[in-house]
């Protein structure tokens, strides 16, 4: 296996994990601007790593 795909993999992993941790905070939080701002990092960063590790993914060949 390429080591691109298992890094993208782990991207792809730890995007969804932030993700989902980002929507938890979501459902619990009181709207505090603590919570936005801790809700917005787990977001995008998220999103960046998903994106990222998705591309990864898709765009290295195999070679055997």
């Amino acid at each position: 296996m390429n080591v691109k795909r298992i890094f993208g993999s782990i991207l792809t992993i730890l995007g969804i994990v932030s993700l989902l941790y980002a929507a938890y905070m979501f459902m619990n939080t009181g709207g505090g601007v603590q919570d936005v701002k801790a809700l917005s990092i787990y977001g995008i960063l998220g999103l960046i790593f998903f994106i990222a590790g998705i591309s990864l993914v898709r765009n290295t060949k195999d070679e055997a």
